[in-house]
Formats: structure tokens, C-alpha cells, sequence
């Protein structure tokens, strides 16, 4: 991996996009290495949370590598956008493993996609994020039109892409586009400590509950029913045996994630 870096540590694996010289800016070689390192933590059945941040004081992720699309065509444009949202930004939603977004400075474009692919989102108070495409011509193509409207509302996402404008950390938790703001020297040990808490719950049950909740926002997908499926197949679980054993016993419940 060039261009990100994989921490483990407690069943709980950090992210780090890793071009400080950049700005940590999403390039094909960086949105092919996130899709793989996701991928292989998916896979690591020690994982139970997953934190995206970017390396620096400046970026999260300063926007997409403006310079590798410059000059493609209609059809060029279209499978940079498919391609792009099918590797990383619907892999990382839909991914079983929860993964939070911890979010330290310039969050634009690319970057912003990315957060909001993420399932929840922390911030340092030095954060600033939009989507500025409109400037160069362009609209999101990584989700953005559709997850920035999912998470603040149509007016407010019709707004901050026509205007090209940045919010605040403050400004965006207020709008519901991030949970928490912390100082940026706590960012990262504030996250963890939320990734913790995940870490101490049923990954089987918290996998379902991604699913269920995510089917809301699908086409055609009536996500009630998803839940009552879900709910459903968790009786049929070691981790709901677990679970319930240890609650009417009066102990700590040690799910073996099965």
C-alpha cells in the first residue's frame, strides 16, 4: 500500500489516507487500495469497527485528483463515477464492518463522498466541508447529490452544491452531517472510544442492523421488512444465545461473533 495506512489495535482497525503532499487527495490508486484494505478487514473476523481519518493537521480528503480526469470524454466521465462508487463509496456503506469517519480539516468533494459513504461521522473543530464540483463544471459523482440529501435535507444539500460553500464542524453538526466535534489532538482517541463501545456489542446483530437501516434508502426495498427479517434470522445466532444468557445470568455477555 502506497497510499494508506492500516493500524490494528484492540479489535479496532484505523485507516489512514496517507498523500500529506496532496492533501490526501483521491486518486484511482488510492480508491483501489481503500476498496482492498476494506475489503481484507471485512475478512478479519478480529475487526469489529473500522476508522477512516486522513494523515496531517490540513486534510481528511481534500477532493478528488482533478489532474486524472481533466480531459476525459462523456463516457469516460460516467465509468470514472460508476467505477468509483461500486469500489469504495457503496462497498464502504454497505459494508458490514461499521465504519466511522473521523474527520480532521478539508473535507471537499471526493473527500465529503467519502465521509458520507461512511456510516457515522465525527469531527475536529478545525473541520470544513462541501462539495465545490459546480466550480469545475461538474456535479458529485461519487453519491454526493444523494447522501448529502439523505443526511441534511434537500434544501440545505440544493444549497451548499449549487453554492459551492463550505460549512463548519459546528455548522454540520448542527445540519446532522456529523455526530460529535472534539479538538483535533482528541479526534482520533475520542473516536476509538466510540469504535470501543461498538466493539463491545454483537457484530452478527450490528451487520443486520447496518443492512436493515440501509434498506430505507434502497429503491424498491421496504426496509420494514428487512427488519423483520433481520430480526428474525438473530434468533437463529450464537451471539443472540450469548446475549441472552448472560443477561439473565447478571454478567458481561462475550459474543463469539457467530
Amino acid at each position: 500500500m502506497e497510499n494508506i495506512l492500516i493500524e490494528k489495535q484492540d479489535n479496532i482497525a484505523v485507516i489512514t489516507i496517507n498523500r500529506p503532499t496532496k492533501l490526501n487527495a483521491l486518486n484511482k490508486a488510492t480508491i483501489q487500495e481503500l476498496h482492498e484494505g476494506f475489503k481484507a478487514l471485512k475478512d478479519d473476523k478480529s475487526v469489529k469497527a473500522i476508522i477512516i481519518t486522513g494523515s496531517g493537521e490540513k486534510a481528511f480528503v481534500a477532493g478528488a485528483d482533478i489532474s486524472e480526469f481533466a480531459n476525459f470524454s462523456v463516457e469516460e466521465g460516467g465509468k470514472l463515477a460508476a467505477q468509483g462508487q461500486e469500489l469504495l463509496f457503496d462497498f464502504v456503506q454497505n459494508l458490514s464492518t461499521p465504519v466511522i469517519a473521523a474527520v480532521n480539516g478539508f473535507a471537499l468533494g471526493g473527500g465529503l463522498e467519502l465521509a458520507m459513504a461512511c456510516h457515522f461521522r465525527t469531527a475536529s473543530t478545525n473541520a470544513k466541508m462541501g462539495l465545490p464540483e459546480v466550480t469545475l463544471g461538474v456535479i458529485p459523482g461519487y453519491g454526493g447529490t444523494q447522501r448529502l440529501a439523505q443526511l441534511v435535507g434537500k434544501g440545505r444539500a440544493m444549497e451548499l452544491i449549487m453554492t459551492a460553500g463550505m460549512i463548519d464542524a459546528e455548522t454540520a453538526k448542527n445540519y446532522g452531517l456529523v455526530n460529535h466535534v472534539v479538538a483535533q489532538e482528541e479526534l482520533l482517541d475520542f473516536t476509538k472510544g466510540i469504535a470501543s463501545k461498538i466493539a463491545n456489542n454483537s457484530s452478527v446483530a450490528i451487520a443486520k442492523a447496518i443492512e436493515a437501516i440501509n434498506a430505507n434508502f434502497e429503491d424498491g426495498t421496504n426496509g420494514y421488512e428487512v427488519e423483520i427479517k433481520n430480526f428474525g434470522l438473530s434468533f437463529g445466532t450464537e451471539d443472540f444465545k450469548e446475549g441472552t444468557t448472560a443477561f439473565l445470568e447478571k454478567r458481561k455477555a462475550i459474543f463469539p461473533g457467530k
